[in-house]
């Protein structure tokens, strides 16, 4: 890659992806709340849903925290738990584990959208995009496992840890020249990372902002019905056959 492409990918890219990521996602909450949402399919075909979905979804938080972690946690922090080439083959075979589980997850996922009629109908140009992106960048990061394999002094690893943390850390000169020269894998694979985080805002992945966290802890409630006008928000009995009004109400402490 000719140095004026390398400076740009991987010294000048990442911070207009992360800003756009940034900034588009508050604008998008702002202006369209209504479109902050996972969009499921679920109720037009249920069949391939649970199994694509779980495996995705399970492999993609494990992969998630394992490139947050694993890259941005400084060599001198765990030097003296693990050595990086240990650090390096752990991170091979859980990866690949990991990887492996999503990638079959998100082949059903994209199988189903692409091959049902009905999904296919009710899915925009933006949502067969990104799963497409995201199933390329799982087999490119899958296929960085033999190169990977093939620098056992981890060498390749510490440098793309320390191109990771300086940019977040703004340390910009000489950050590009971590990368160039690597295997065309590791940096495409990094390429279409950063544009995933580009197009983050303009798709339904905004919904990971969303994490329903606080539902973990959320009392149980239940649905009971009532016909006594007595009752907050109760009613007079109802002629028989007529249904009666459900609503959630507090479990008793």
């Amino acid at each position: 890659m000719p140095d004026y492409l390398n400076t740009f990918f991987f010294g000048v890219y990442p911070y207009i992806a992360l800003a756009v990521m940034i900034l588009g996602s508050i604008i998008r909450y702002d202006r369209e709340p209504y479109s902050w949402r996972s969009q499921s399919s679920q109720f037009l075909r249920k069949r391939q849903l649970m199994w694509g979905s779980n495996l995705f979804h399970i492999g993609i938080i494990f992969l998630f925290f394992g490139h947050f972690i694993g890259l941005l946690t400084p060599h001198a922090v765990y030097e003296h738990v693990i050595s990086a080439e240990n650090k390096q083959m752990l991170a091979i075979v859980a990866g690949s584990i990991a990887g492996i589980i999503c990638f079959i997850g998100l082949t059903l996922l994209v199988h189903r959208r692409l091959t049902d009629p009905r999904i296919r109908g009710t899915s925009t140009s933006m949502d067969i995009a990104i799963l497409l992106i995201l199933w390329v960048q799982l087999a490119l990061g899958l296929a960085t496992v033999p190169f990977s394999l093939g620098h056992s002094d981890a060498e390749v690893m510490l440098r793309l840890s320390e191109w990771a943390q300086r940019i977040v850390t703004f340390r910009i000169e000489g950050t590009a020249a971590l990368v160039q020269g690597l295997a065309w894998p590791y940096q495409v694979h990094l390429i279409l990372g950063l544009t995933i985080f580009l197009l983050f805002p303009f798709s339904r992945l905004v919904h990971i902002w969303s994490v329903p966290v606080k539902y973990l802890a959320r009392p149980g409630y239940q649905v009971v019905r009532t016909t006594n006008p007595n009752r907050p928000g109760g009613q007079a009995a109802r002629p028989k056959g007529a249904a009666a009004d459900a609503r959630p109400v507090q479990p008793a402490e």
